[in-house]
């Protein structure tokens, strides 16, 4: 692939740069004229090139992105608690929600600076990560190719891992009405039967299309936290009978779950590189910021008095703690179940994108088949998740194993080490400050993928015994 920019009709337009055989990147690269360019290119704004199909404005970004945080995660937000305490937990969501947003600036930010450095109009994640160790300290150069694929991985992993505990949550909220009302079905069979609208839902085919299904799916997500909110807040116990902070043995099952929850990275920079003004993503008052505010803030609400309603008796969603003899519980689980399955084609729409772009779409460029094959790999790549999720079955566990393989890794480290590269050698702040930041970053990344990938795992084996 000898062309610095592949670029296809629908969605995100731009994406692995590079040499595909050998993994190089030309210190000089072609821009939209076809002449090539010095690295250093001040006047060159990646903003202003962008050619997206699709674009979407500020408030579908924002709806894109609440929609891609506001999901099962929220509502296993009392079960992170009861392994952290309702004072630990409140605290360190915040924490972990600020942590979350700064890395996803860092991201953002150092994403632009290779763009603009390379005249290059628009990366994706894997791009700037393999661009970042090409370009950075010697020591790190021979692993660039590498990287890019390893960034790959984990997306496709943790997206992939999204759209499962999608498909069993969904799947065990329609059990819990049907059981009630009709026969008690096994809840793989429910699974079944959500195969063949999820394969419709993943068939479409670029943000823009979706941006009304997040609107109509956040909407009533918000008025189902809202129905939450009142059945939680009625006769729920005080402070006094919960465990202010929980052993320290049971918190990296909270850090897995709160970073699952929160670190949408790969939706993030999905709907970034999909705006009509990418410069108003960033900034204090900007999309993202705006977006993480009220996304922590209602993760940090519902564990909390969650938490202090159902106690260590918490299940990984809360919809499974409501009695559903009521009317209000059954319109709660209802709602979520037909937001969380709106969800699942904005959360798949990131695994299908890496897997097509990068790996099959130059195969079929000129054939016929194209448009076929990439539906044909909408639907495998749905057949996956509805396997996975029938092989295991566990909500809770499953979001917990998720967020700390996978985000510990791309919400984390990976924002560091790119940022590293990209300033290395000279402009890391006095005292080299960026460099320790950065490192204090990874190793906590680092820290935090193993203590809660064992523990998880670990969780999973027992559940089965």
């Amino acid at each position: 692939m000898s062309s610095p920019k592949e670029t296809r009709e629908e969605g995100v337009n731009l994406q692995l740069v590079g040499d595909g055989e050998k993994g190089a990147y030309n210190n000089s690269v072609h821009h939209e004229d076809g002449e090539s360019a010095p690295l250093s290119s001040e006047d060159y704004d990646p903003h202003l090139h962008r050619n997206v199909p699709h674009p979407t404005s500020n408030m579908e970004t924002l709806v894109h992105i609440l929609k891609g945080s506001l999901g099962t995660g929220i509502l296993a937000m009392p079960e992170a608690f009861a392994n952290s305490g309702y004072v630990s937990g409140f605290i360190n969501t915040i924490i972990i929600g600020a942590l979350c947003t700064y890395c996803l600036h860092i991201l953002v930010r150092t994403q632009y600076i290779i763009c603009k450095r390379n005249r290059l109009p628009i990366l994706t994640f894997p791009a700037s990560m393999q661009i970042a160790l090409e370009q950075g300290p010697k020591p790190l150069r021979p692993y660039a190719r590498a990287s890019a694929i390893i960034v790959d991985v984990f997306l496709i992993i943790y997206q992939l891992g999204i759209c499962c505990v999608y498909i069993v949550f969904v799947a065990t909220n329609i059990k819990q009405l049907v059981d009630y009302y009709w026969v008690d079905f096994d809840v793989k069979l429910h699974m079944l039967i959500l195969l063949l609208p999820l394969i419709g839902l993943n068939c479409i085919r670029n943000l823009k299309l979706l941006a009304p299904f997040s609107s109509f799916a956040n909407v009533i997500t918000f008025v189902g936290l809202g129905l939450i909110l009142t059945y939680i807040l009625d006769d729920m116990p005080g402070p006094s009978v919960r465990d202010a902070v929980a052993p320290i043995g049971k918190f990296p099952l909270f850090f897995g779950t709160v970073l699952f929850a929160l670190e949408a990275v790969g939706v993030v920079i999905a709907v970034e590189n999909n705006m009509k003004t990418p410069k108003n993503f960033g900034g204090y008052f900007g999309v993202l910021n705006i977006g993480m505010f009220v996304i922590t803030i209602l993760y940090a609400i519902i564990g909390f008095l969650g938490y202090l309603k159902f106690g260590t008796d918490a299940k990984g969603s809360i919809t499974l703690n409501i009695p559903q003899m009521e009317p209000t519980a059954q319109a709660i689980t209802i709602i979520f179940a037909v937001a969380i399955f709106i969800s699942y084609g904005l959360q798949c729409y990131v695994p299908v994108e890496i897997i097509w772009n990068q790996y099959l779409l130059k195969r079929f460029e000129d054939s016929p088949k194209k448009l076929m094959m990439e539906f044909v790999t909408r639907i495998v790549v749905v057949i996956m998740t509805f396997l996975l999720a029938v092989a295991i079955p566990r909500l809770g566990l499953f979001i917990s194993l998720f967020g700390a393989l996978c985000l510990s890794a791309l919400g984390l480290a990976f924002p560091a080490i790119m940022e590293i590269c990209v300033l290395w050698p000279d402009k890391l702040g006095p005292c080299r400050f960026v460099l320790y930041r950065d490192i204090a970053l990874i190793i906590f990344g680092i820290v935090g993928l193993v203590a809660g990938t064992y523990v998880s795992v670990r969780d999973i084996i027992l559940s089965f015994m």
